[in-house]
């Protein structure tokens, strides 16, 4: 598990490690190319190459368009693509010479449709659902796959600063089927499913956890 707060990741690895699993945190800063690099080997330290790469880190930065700035643009795509794809790079080779291998990217739906200032970030799970697709084609028939997770508007701290408006939560709960925004345990089972053995013949696949939004 990587993230860059430490407190974060200490809370983290103490409530797994209470239900019995094995885990281990890497402080790491996936902004740059040499902290995704450094990154890359730290993780792979503790238990070995990994099998399973799930990349969800992602900034969300969301400037009116017309003042979307060259920083803005560079440290979105750092984070959202660029790490994905060198992540994937370092460990799908190793994943393939063991005949079994996992990569599972988290997207969202601005990368199928623009809705409540998609900016950068929306180009950015754009790139990373073709980066997914293109992985699939390359790892075909390795044992690896790549596929993505689609969720919907999720209530999570990335979306902080949409909160603070209530009317528009509400809104975006009335688009879905469910009828509410979504959470974090929405997706486990989903995502154990894409690490696991049963998800062997899926393989650059879009699957859509949202409540029904993306079809209503």
């Amino acid at each position: 598990m990587v993230a860059r707060g430490e407190a974060r990741i200490e809370e983290t690895v103490d409530e797994l490690r209470a239900h019995g699993c094995r885990v281990a945190g890497v402080v790491g800063d996936l902004g740059s190319r040499a902290g995704i690099r450094a990154l890359a080997e730290a993780a792979a330290v503790t238990f070995g190459e990994p099998d399973i790469l799930v990349n969800s880190a992602g900034i969300n930065i969301r400037p009116p368009f017309a003042e979307i700035t060259e920083d803005d643009w560079d440290a979105t795509m750092t984070v959202n693509a660029l790490a994905p794809f060198l992540l994937g790079q370092r460990y799908a080779p190793g994943m393939a010479e063991r005949g079994y291998g996992r990569l599972i990217h988290i997207s969202s739906q601005q990368a199928h449709r623009a809705f409540v200032g998609s900016g950068v970030y929306g180009a950015s799970k754009g790139a990373v659902e073709s980066l997914m697709r293109s992985e699939a084609e390359a790892w075909g028939g390795t044992g690896v796959t790549s596929n993505t997770l689609v969720p919907g508007f999720v209530l999570t701290p990335l979306n902080a600063r949409l909160q603070q408006d209530p009317e528009k939560i509400a809104e975006l709960a009335a688009r879905t089927m469910i009828g509410r925004n979504g959470l974090p345990e929405d997706f486990a089972g989903a995502a154990v499913f894409l690490a696991g053995a049963g998800s062997a013949y899926v393989t650059g696949h879009s699957l859509f956890v949202d409540g029904g939004l993306s079809v209503h």
